[in-house]
């Protein structure tokens, strides 16, 4: 009999380790750049994993998603508070639409992923935080820099929601949740 119990136990382990992997995230080699031309020559001499082409298309769809998802402030002071003095604009200055009262972060980078499935690179924009870190545009992930390679999970590359025609962040709103994205997690990148 305790033979028989010592197998299941096992047996038990064994299918918990497995349904434990199979839970985790697929990760994707990313590069994060500063801007579009650190991508082109990245890609001309050949240090980077994509393509001047990629770069294009990354880069544009990091504008794209910037432009729909950015975090928006009510008042200047608000967005450089989380994002740094000089790191802000009126939302009229930034995507060329809007009123000039509602105020977000200037574009600081973007991160591009080799994402398999999808037959094509995907980009999100990065945003300077308060610390000198950098952030994504959900605020959910801080990185060290806005240039290097690193690997992340897929789900970084998710579309994040719109912010367009939503209430912009007030000082209040801001130190309700504890900042801007809140609670991130941390990642460096190498070179």
């Amino acid at each position: 009999m305790r033979k028989r119990s010592h197998r299941v136990a096992l047996c038990i382990v064994g299918a918990a380790a497995f349904s434990l992997a199979g839970c985790r995230e697929e990760e994707v080699d990313a590069q994060a750049f500063p801007d579009l031309a650190s991508c082109q020559a990245a890609a001309r001499v050949g240090s980077s994993a994509f393509s001047e082409a990629d770069c294009d298309t990354a880069f544009a769809e990091a504008q794209q998603i910037h432009v729909d998802s950015a975090p928006r402030y009510d008042a200047l002071e608000v967005c450089e508070a989380e994002h740094g003095e000089g790191a802000c604009g009126s939302e009229q200055q930034v995507t060329g639409g809007g009123t000039g009262s509602i105020f977000m972060p200037l574009l600081a980078g973007y991160l591009i992923g080799n994402m398999l499935g999808r037959g094509m690179p995907m980009a999100q924009p990065l945003y300077r935080s308060s610390d000198g870190r950098f952030t994504n545009a959900t605020g959910a992930t801080s990185y060290s820099g806005n240039s290097g390679r690193t690997q992340v999970g897929a789900s970084q590359f998710e579309r994040p929601p719109t912010t367009v025609g939503k209430p912009p962040m007030s000082k209040t709103t801001v130190t309700s949740r504890g900042g801007f994205g809140g609670s991130a997690t941390g990642r460096s990148f190498g070179g």
